[in-house]
């Protein structure tokens, strides 16, 4: 983890941000060596630094975990969720289904593919694939709207006002 005290202590000691090691150390090579050559882009760039240091600090923390995978931890705990944790925060993710459900009950009966894959993080034919199952075991009707969009509906979600041609 980077530290905000460490990146300005090595802007200090960087000439005050000019030599740019505040950023070889958040992993802005290019940035930092632009810095180097420059002067922190003649003083400006490195009095910009000192400002949003601790943002930058906390970016580049984020990056790193995202981007390292001993940093990153999926956890199963049974079928409802997925807790998917990033520096020790976590964010659950839905199961596919419960997804279909959360969805369908917040647009009154309607459910894109696109909306299943995004909120549980899966591909769009494993969004579709649930949607096909859940079809054919008369859990979801599949409907094409009038642009032509492949829309699935579950009946005791739907709202009764709305006219059937409209979804």
């Amino acid at each position: 983890m980077y530290s905000v005290p460490i990146a300005y202590l090595l802007w200090f000691l960087g000439g005050c941000g000019i030599f740019g090691l505040h950023r070889f150390y958040l992993g802005k090579i290019p940035s930092g060596i632009l810095w180097a050559c420059t002067g922190g882009l003649g003083m400006i760039g490195a009095i910009y630094d000192f400002f949003t240091l601790p943002r930058q600090v906390q970016e580049a923390n984020l990056k790193r975990a995202i981007l390292s995978p001993n940093q990153v931890h999926i956890h199963h705990y049974g079928e409802p969720w997925v807790d998917i944790s990033i520096g020790g925060k976590t964010a659950p993710v839905d199961n596919p289904e419960h997804a279909i459900l959360r969805i369908a009950k917040e647009n009154k009966g309607v459910v894109a593919p696109s909306d299943v894959a995004l909120a549980a993080n899966i591909s769009l034919d494993e969004a579709r694939k649930t949607l096909d199952a859940m079809v054919s075991k008369g859990y979801a009707d599949m409907r094409v709207r009038k642009t032509g969009t492949i829309v699935y509906t579950i009946p005791e979600m739907l709202d009764n006002d709305a006219p059937l041609e409209d979804i």
